[in-house]
């Protein structure tokens, strides 16, 4: 039976995390169509080489060259990485493109929605931060130059992270030869900006809180924690410096949404019990985030 319970809520978790990365991608492509396709924010990755192509070879629009690099990666990735690569990955670069692409059919966009560049950039890079975060959250990725990543970790030493970094530096440095000098410091503004939003939105997501409990009534808050919240906590002695008072330590981390109620119960149950609050975003255990 418990067996059967475990299976019933891994397709739950499978399906969520489906609807999640669906979600994030379905952002990530409004934000890159609507947003950075017309006002040309050449911020790197492969919508930012699409945008430059489509620039140099007017015949293939940002769309359909993003289609054919993620195609030609996909394949890539399958041939050299196997079986492993990620199936999250490969289905969001697939319907990446192919949302670019039907966006192009059904809302085609001559010029930007305002003339307010800077307003654009924030949206071009807000709306794709947010769903790539959403995407890194569930293991999975819009496919791209992460899968040249993948393949550059597997072959070479090479620091992969700072190897991306510059490659998206210079796709941002070439609007400004491609186009001109004012799309070209927005390119790059705009792959600054990324670099910090995307982390941020992140640790927003998987922000939670971690309690230090000083307290004499230990029964009542742990029995709170495991029943109510369905956390664990650890207890431990601890004994006032000044009063030389015997007293308990517990630990406990627990949700956003959670911290108030049990923050709320601690005072009910002991109005002198000291505690400490503080932010994690990396909660690795059960009831929480795997490794």
């Amino acid at each position: 039976m418990n067996g059967e319970a475990e299976k019933t809520q891994l397709k739950k978790t499978d399906w969520k995390t489906f609807g999640i990365v669906t979600l994030g991608t379905v952002i990530l492509s409004v934000g890159v169509y609507f947003f950075k396709f017309p006002n040309n924010f050449s911020t790197g990755g492969v919508s930012g080489i699409s945008i430059l192509l489509g620039k140099i070879f007017p015949v293939l629009s940002p769309g359909v060259t993003m289609w054919i690099i993620n195609a030609f990666l996909l394949l890539a990735g399958f041939l050299i990485l196997g079986k492993g690569f990620g199936f999250l990955t490969a289905y969001c670069s697939m319907l990446f493109s192919f949302l670019t692409w039907l966006f192009e059919r059904v809302f085609p966009m001559d010029a930007p929605f305002t003339d307010q560049p800077f307003l654009e950039l924030c949206f071009a890079m807000m709306l794709p931060a947010l769903g790539s975060a959403m995407l890194f959250n569930c293991n999975a990725s819009s496919g791209g130059t992460d899968i040249v990543a993948m393949i550059l970790k597997k072959y070479t030493d090479l620091d992969i992270g700072k190897a991306l970094l510059v490659s998206d530096a210079l796709i941002a440095f070439s609007a400004c030869f491609v186009f001109d000098i004012r799309t070209g410091l927005f390119s790059i503004l705009g792959l600054i900006i990324k670099a910090f939003v995307v982390d941020s939105v992140i640790e927003s997501i998987n922000l939670c809180k971690y309690f230090s409990i000083v307290t004499t009534h230990p029964e009542e808050v742990c029995a709170y924690i495991m029943k109510e919240l369905k956390h664990g906590c650890t207890v431990l002695d601890a004994v006032g410096a000044y009063t030389h008072g015997e007293k308990k330590l517990i630990l406990a981390a627990c949700r956003r949404s959670e911290a108030v109620h049990l923050r709320q119960f601690v005072r009910s149950v002991d109005p002198k019990a000291f505690m400490s609050i503080t932010n994690t975003s990396e909660i690795i255990g059960k009831g929480f985030r795997s490794v």
